[in-house]
């Protein structure tokens, strides 16, 4: 039976480990028949690096997974849901909010820019008509006094 399992690596107590398909009766560290990745726990976070393309595969054809490879296939999406499919399809969630909320905004600042325009246009109309009757009543008070001074 083919297995995907982790193969140490690494310094007396310093582990790291490929995450390599070998042959259930092989040793932990001996033969193996592909490499698809590597796992090193002393990071923080730990760094997990799986070729999900070849673990697909694998397991396509009947592979079983290690317990501990198997929550790392889970925790990058390839088994199950796990952590990066939830994170993705939260970033996916936030970004339609985003676009949206920036298209309402958009739209409220064309809106506002209309309302402004609008605004803007009833006011010069309304100065020009203030300007146009200031320019007709003062000048014509004095003539209109002049011409009642004229008719006594």
């Amino acid at each position: 039976m083919v297995r995907i399992r982790l193969r140490r690596m690494g310094k007396r107590h310093q582990p790291s480990y490929r995450v390599v398909v070998a042959d259930s009766e092989s040793p932990r560290d001996g033969r193996f028949i592909e490499n698809i990745g590597f796992y090193n726990p002393r990071n923080d976070p730990a760094t997990i690096e799986i070729d999900a393309e070849r673990a697909r595969y694998w397991l396509s054809v009947g592979a079983q997974p290690s317990e501990p490879v198997a929550r790392l296939l889970r925790k990058i999406g390839v088994l199950g849901g796990g952590e990066v499919a939830e994170e993705q399809a939260v970033a996916e969630e936030q970004a339609e909010a985003a676009v949206a909320e920036a298209a309402a905004e958009e739209a409220a600042v064309a809106e506002e820019a209309v309302g402004e325009e609008a605004e803007e246009a009833a006011i010069e109309e309304v100065e020009e008509e203030v300007d146009e009757g200031a320019a007709v009543g003062p000048e014509a008070e004095p003539a209109a006094e002049a011409q009642d001074a004229e008719a006594e």
